[in-house]
C-alpha cells in the first residue's frame, strides 16, 4: 500500500515537473510584434552583443538568454532652433518638426540595441534632438538666406541627408521633416519678401501692359485686315469698270481700224487703177521713185510710229486702250501713205518706160543711128530753149540778127534731108543751148565732127534786110 502510494506520488512529481519544465520552455519562446523589435542578449553567438529580430519568433535559452523590446511607433521632436548662423553670417530661426522612429534596418538594429535598450521615449527623444539641433546648425551654415527662405526642398534635402547619417549611427531612422516659417532678426527674409512681392507686382504689371499691348496689336490687325478688305473690294471694283471702258475702247479701236482698212482698200483700189492708167508713162522713174518712197516710208515711221510706240510705252498702264488705238491709226495712215507713194513710183516707171519706148521708135526710125535719134530729140526741144532764149533777151538791143536755113527747094528729102540740115546747124544750136544755159550731150559734138569731116560747108547768111 505504501509503495502504491511512493509510487504514485514519484509519477505525479515526474508529471508536475515535465509540465514546469513545458510551461516554462513555452513561456521562454517569445514572438515579436510588428511594432517592436524583439533584442535577445546574452550568449547569442561569436562578436554579436545581442540579436534584434522584427517580426517571427525565437527561443530564449533560460539562464543564458534574456530579451526586451524596442518600441517602433513614432516619435515627434520640436525643434526650435533659433539665432543659428547663416552662411552670410545672418542668424536665422528654423522652426520644424521631425519624426522620428527606431530603425527596423537589420545592419542599424543592433546599433538600437546597443544604445536604446532600457531607453524609454523621453530619452529617446532628448537623444535624437541633440543631434538634430547640432546638425541643422550645421545645414544653415553652409546655405544663404536666399536658399534657405526660397529653395525648401534643398534645405530638407539638406537636413535629412545629414541628420539621418547621425540618428543611424544610434539606431534612429527619420521618417518626417517639416520646416516651418523661417525668419531673421535683421529682417532680410522680409525684405526678400517685400522684393519678390514687389517683382511679382512688376510681372504682373507688365503682363498686364502685354495683354493690353496684344489686344492693340490685335485691334489693328483687325483694322489693317478690313482696310485691306475693303481696299481689294475697290480694286475689284475699280479693275471691273476699267475692263468695261477698256472694251469699250477696244471696240471703238476695232471700229475705227475697220474704218480706216476700208478707207485703205478704197484708195487702194483708187490708186491703183490710176497707176493702171498712167503705168506707161511712169515706169522709167520706178526705181528712183521706189527708193524715195522707202525713205519717206521710213522717215514716217520714225516720225509717227516710233513715237506712237514710246508714248504707248509711257501710258501703257492707264490708257492701253487708247495707246493701241493710237499706234492702230499711226499704222493705217503709214500703210496708206506708202500705198500712195508706190503708185506714184508705179506712174512715173509708166512714163519714163513710155519715153523709153518712144526713143527706140525714133532710133528705129532713124535706121538704127542712136546720134540721129537724139539730134532730133534736141531739135524736138529747140522751139523751147529758143523761146527761152528770146525771152531772155527780148528787153536786149540787138546789133545783127542770123538766119540759118538748110534743105532742098520745095521740102523735099524727107527725114535724112532734116537730120542733114539739123546736123549742119549745130553749131548755132550748141551756141544757143549754152546761152540758155543747156549742156547738149557729148554726142552732139561728135555729130558735128563727123558733118565737118564730110566736107559740109556752111552757108553763107543772106544779108539782113535794110533797117533790120
Amino acid at each position: 500500500m505504501d509503495l502504491n502510494l511512493t509510487y504514485v506520488a514519484l509519477i505525479g512529481g515526474a508529471v508536475l515537473l515535465f509540465f514546469t519544465i513545458l510551461i516554462a520552455v513555452l513561456a521562454r519562446y517569445k514572438r515579436c510584434p510588428s511594432d517592436r523589435v524583439l533584442v535577445i542578449y546574452g550568449s547569442v553567438g561569436a562578436g554579436r552583443s545581442a540579436k534584434c529580430m522584427h517580426g517571427g519568433a525565437a527561443f530564449v535559452l533560460p539562464i543564458f538568454q534574456d530579451y526586451q523590446f524596442l518600441d517602433l511607433r513614432p516619435m515627434s521632436i520640436d525643434i526650435q532652433l533659433n539665432n543659428a548662423l547663416s552662411k552670410q553670417n545672418i542668424r536665422v530661426s528654423v522652426p520644424s518638426t521631425f519624426t522620428i522612429g527606431i530603425t527596423t534596418d537589420p545592419d542599424k538594429m543592433g546599433n538600437a540595441a546597443e544604445r536604446l535598450l532600457g531607453f524609454n521615449n523621453a530619452q529617446i527623444t532628448q537623444l535624437a534632438k541633440e543631434i538634430i539641433f547640432g546638425q541643422m546648425r550645421q545645414v544653415v551654415a553652409t546655405m544663404r538666406i536666399e536658399e534657405i527662405n526660397a529653395d525648401r526642398d534643398q534645405l530638407i534635402v539638406a537636413i535629412t541627408n545629414n541628420v539621418s547619417t547621425e540618428l543611424e549611427k544610434v539606431g534612429l531612422r527619420l521618417i518626417n521633416v517639416n520646416i516651418q516659417d523661417v525668419t531673421d532678426e535683421s529682417g532680410y527674409i522680409e525684405a526678400l519678401g517685400k522684393e519678390a512681392s514687389a517683382k511679382a507686382i512688376a510681372d504682373a504689371k507688365i503682363k498686364v501692359a502685354q495683354a493690353e499691348r496684344d489686344a492693340e496689336i490685335g485691334k489693328a490687325v483687325a483694322d489693317k485686315e478690313m482696310t485691306v478688305s475693303v481696299a481689294a473690294a475697290q480694286a475689284d471694283a475699280t479693275q471691273g469698270k476699267n475692263t468695261a471702258q477698256q472694251q469699250i475702247a477696244q471696240s471703238n479701236s476695232d471700229l475705227r481700224i475697220k474704218q480706216a482698212e476700208a478707207a485703205r482698200t478704197a484708195q487702194v483700189a483708187e490708186n491703183v487703177a490710176k497707176a493702171d492708167v498712167e503705168r506707161q508713162t511712169f515706169d522709167a522713174e520706178a526705181k528712183a521713185q521706189e527708193s524715195r518712197a522707202e525713205m519717206q516710208r521710213k522717215q514716217q515711221y520714225a516720225e509717227r510710229v516710233v513715237p506712237a510706240e514710246i508714248a504707248k510705252e509711257a501710258v501703257i498702264v492707264n490708257a492701253q486702250a487708247e495707246a493701241q488705238r493710237v499706234t492702230i491709226a499711226a499704222e493705217a495712215e503709214g500703210k496708206r501713205v506708202l500705198t500712195v507713194k508706190q503708185a506714184e513710183g508705179l506712174g512715173i516707171k509708166a512714163v519714163l518706160e513710155g519715153r523709153a519706148e518712144g526713143f527706140r521708135q525714133l532710133v528705129a526710125a532713124a535706121g538704127g543711128n542712136s546720134n540721129e535719134a537724139v539730134v532730133v530729140l534736141v531739135a524736138d526741144q529747140l522751139p523751147a530753149m529758143i523761146d527761152s532764149q528770146m525771152k531772155g533777151i527780148s528787153n536786149l538791143k540787138i546789133d545783127k540778127v542770123i538766119v540759118w536755113g538748110g534743105g532742098e527747094a520745095g521740102g523735099k528729102g524727107g527725114i535724112s534731108n532734116l537730120l542733114k540740115d539739123l546736123i549742119t546747124g549745130l553749131p548755132p544750136v550748141t551756141d544757143l543751148a549754152r546761152a540758155a544755159g543747156i549742156e547738149l550731150p557729148p554726142v552732139l559734138g561728135r555729130v558735128q565732127s563727123e558733118v565737118s569731116s564730110s566736107s559740109y560747108t556752111q552757108p553763107s547768111a543772106p544779108d539782113p534786110k535794110p533797117g533790120k
